[in-house]
Order: structure tokens, then C-alpha cells, then sequence
């Protein structure tokens, strides 16, 4: 019997593996942002004028890029936890010989959900880093039709 449930528990466990790899997806944005609010801090204190402004502007988008990534990890860690204990509510059921199904399920159901909401604020800092990074119009020279 302790097979069948090693054998269930497994299911879980790739998703542990997969919410593993997306923490690593987050937290070297993370570093990347990081980094990029360090050169900015440095900017804002040697510009000026429009180019200050526009200094200010990016320096908000990197805080609320941070909080996206920080949120999407706390939950990302609380899905795992909720994952780690769908397993343990399988052993646990093996070892009392009693099916913890509804347990298991709601335990599951809400690792998965919460997954879910992390992958939505991942999804909502990219949206946020393509907004901001479009090119603006008059560098992209759509007048010229003798490019393509």
C-alpha cells in the first residue's frame, strides 16, 4: 500500500519541481531589477530636469516590479507548503489506514490555486516591463517606406 501512495505522492512532487523553477525565473528578475535600481539611485542624484523626471518614472516602475516579484514568491513558497502538506495528508492516511481524501483535494485545490495567483503577478510584471519598454514611435521612423 505504501507503493500506491508513493506513487500518488509523486504528482504533487512535480509540482513542487515546477514551482521550484519558477522561483529561480523570479528571483534572477529579481537580481536583474535589483540592479537596475542601484544605477538608478545613482542617476537620480546626477540628473536633472526632463531627464530626472524620466529617472523618477523608471525608479517606479522598478518599485512596483519588486512588489509584483515579491508577491508572486510569497505565494509561490505558501504553494509549496500547501503541496508539501497534500503529500503529507497522503503518508499520513497510509500510516492511519484512513482515506483523507477531502483533506488531500482541498489541500491540492488550494497549492494549485494559489500557484495560479503567483503566475498572474508574474504575468503582471511582464505586462509592466513591456509597457514601459516600447520604443517611442518617433525612433522607429514609420514614415520612412523605405524600410521594412
Amino acid at each position: 500500500m505504501i507503493a500506491q501512495t508513493i506513487q500518488l505522492s509523486l504528482a504533487p512532487v512535480f509540482v513542487l519541481v515546477a514551482i521550484g523553477n519558477i522561483m529561480n525565473i523570479l528571483t534572477t528578475r529579481l537580481g536583474r531589477i535589483v540592479d537596475r535600481s542601484r544605477a538608478l539611485k545613482k542617476l537620480h542624484a546626477e540628473t536633472t530636469g526632463v531627464a530626472h523626471d524620466a529617472v523618477v518614472v523608471e525608479m517606479r516602475n522598478v518599485d512596483r516590479r519588486i512588489q509584483l516579484i515579491g508577491h508572486a514568491l510569497l505565494i509561490l513558497v505558501l504553494s509549496g507548503i500547501g503541496i508539501g502538506v497534500t503529500v503529507g495528508i497522503l503518508f499520513l492516511g497510509e500510516m492511519l489506514g484512513q482515506e483523507l481524501r477531502i483533506a488531500t483535494q482541498v489541500a491540492f485545490f488550494l497549492a494549485i490555486s494559489l500557484l495560479m495567483v503567483a503566475l498572474i503577478y508574474l504575468l503582471l510584471e511582464t505586462r509592466l516591463v513591456a509597457s514601459t519598454l516600447r520604443l517611442p514611435q518617433e525612433l522607429l521612423e514609420l514614415e520612412r517606406k523605405d524600410l521594412r
